[in-house]
C-alpha cells in the first residue's frame, strides 16, 4: 500500500501552521482518500504542539515531529537533517509539502539524500488512469505540464492558492518525537535578527483580497498635457494604506526605471505581473491605466474577478478581458475612492471610540 507523507513547519509565531501548509494538507488528505493510501504527518519547529492539534483530525496514522530550539529558525543544515529524519522514519512513496521559502530551499537537497526526486511549484495532484500525476505551469503559466515519476519518494512542493485550507476542530494529537543528532558543525549559522519594511511601506501582500495593478499610464502626460507623478504616487499609496491591497505593476511600467522615464518610486520588478512576472491568486483584481495587453492578462489567470479603469473604451480590457470596465480617468476615480475609504475609516474609529 502507498504511504503518503505530509511535511510542514510551523509559522513565524513558532506554533501554528501557515496557511499554505493547511492548503497542502488538503491536497494530501484528498489524495489519500482517493487512493486508499496511508497518511503520515511530519512537523518541524521549536514547539509543534499547537500544529499537531491543528492536523490531528486529518486522519493520519502517525504524526512524526522534530522539535526543539535548534529548529526554531530556518537554517539549511538543521532543517535538512530534520526533514531527512522524518522521511526515513515514514518511508513514504510520496511527500507532499507546502512551497514555502524554507522548504523550497531544503527539500531538493533532501531528495538527493533519500534517493528520491522532487518537483516544485505544483498546483494539482491527482490520479489519472491509475497513476499519480502532478500538474505545474511553465513559462509563467503559458504551458501546463502533467508529470509522472517512478522514483520513490517523490517530493511535491505545492504552490499557495491551489487548494482550500484544511479546517477541522483542534484535537488531542498522539505524536512520535524523533531525535536528530546535530553536531556543532551544522549549527554554525545563526539568525541574529529580521529586517523587514514597515507595514505601511509593504506593497506586496500575497494574502490580500485585492490586487491593485498600476500601468504606465500613471506616469504619462494627462489631459492637461502634464505628467503628475507625485500625485499618482500619493493616490496609489493612499489606496494601498486604506484598502490593504497588494500592488502589482505592468511590465511597461516597471521597465521605465531603466529607460530614463518617470517612474513610481515604490514600484520595482518584484511588483511585476505578467510577462515573466508573477501570477498572483487574489480573489479580486483592479487594473488602472493598463492597456490590457495579452502578456499582462496572462499574469491575471488566477484572479477570480477582474475590473479595470481606462479612458479608452477600445483598450484591451474592453475586449472581453475584464469582467467590468470603467471608462473614466483613473486619477479622478481613485481620488474619490480614497475619500470614501477615509470617510469609512473615520466612521469606524468614531464608533469604536463611542463603544469604549
Amino acid at each position: 500500500m502507498s504511504n503518503f507523507l505530509f511535511l510542514a513547519h510551523v509559522d513565524e509565531s513558532g506554533k501554528a501552521l501557515p496557511r499554505i501548509a493547511l492548503e497542502s494538507l488538503t491536497a494530501a488528505v484528498e489524495l489519500t482518500k482517493k487512493t486508499g493510501a496511508q497518511l503520515t504527518i511530519g512537523l518541524i519547529g521549536e514547539d509543534v504542539g499547537t500544529a499537531a492539534e491543528q492536523v490531528a483530525a486529518a486522519g493520519a496514522t502517525r504524526i512524526l515531529t522534530v522539535s526543539g530550539s535548534d529548529f526554531a529558525q530556518p537554517r539549511y543544515a538543521t532543517d535538512a537533517a530534520a526533514a531527512e529524519t522524518i522521511i526515513k522514519a515514514a518511508d513514504p512513496t510520496v511527500v507532499i509539502a507546502p512551497g514555502t521559502s524554507r522548504l523550497t530551499r531544503v527539500l531538493p537537497g533532501v531528495s538527493h539524500r533519500v534517493n528520491g526526486r522532487v518537483d516544485t511549484h505544483i498546483n494539482k495532484v491527482e490520479v489519472r488512469d491509475g497513476a499519480l500525476t502532478a500538474t505545474r505551469w511553465f513559462y509563467r503559466q503559458r504551458i501546463e505540464a502533467v508529470i509522472k515519476r517512478e522514483a520513490k519518494p517523490w517530493i511535491l512542493l505545492i504552490d499557495s492558492g491551489c487548494y482550500e485550507p484544511f479546517a477541522a476542530a483542534p484535537a488531542v494529537a498522539n505524536v512520535e518525537q524523533l531525535v536528530v543528532a546535530l553536531p556543532d558543525s551544522i549549527k554554525r549559522t545563526t539568525v541574529t535578527g529580521i529586517r523587514a519594511p514597515k507595514s505601511d511601506a509593504q506593497t506586496i501582500r500575497p494574502d490580500a483580497k485585492l490586487l491593485f495593478v498600476a500601468g504606465a499610464g500613471w506616469t504619462k502626460k494627462q489631459q492637461d498635457g502634464q505628467v503628475h507623478g507625485p500625485e499618482a504616487e500619493k493616490l496609489i499609496l493612499n489606496f494601498l494604506t486604506h484598502s490593504k491591497a497588494s500592488l502589482g505593476g505592468s511590465k511597461s511600467l516597471v521597465d521605465q526605471s531603466g529607460e530614463a522615464q518617470p517612474v513610481l518610486a515604490f514600484m520595482t520588478h518584484l511588483n511585476q505581473v505578467g510577462q515573466t512576472g508573477a501570477t498572483p491568486r487574489h480573489p479580486k483584481g483592479l487594473s488602472t491605466c493598463c492597456h490590457g495587453e495579452e502578456p499582462h492578462v496572462v499574469g491575471w489567470r488566477f484572479i477570480n474577478e477582474r475590473r479595470a479603469i481606462n479612458l479608452d473604451p477600445n483598450c484591451g480590457w474592453a475586449r472581453g478581458k475584464a469582467d467590468v470596465l470603467y471608462v473614466a480617468n483613473a486619477f479622478q476615480v481613485m481620488a474619490k475612492v480614497n475619500a470614501l475609504l477615509a470617510e469609512k475609516s473615520a466612521t469606524k474609529e468614531e464608533t469604536l471610540a463611542a463603544t469604549v
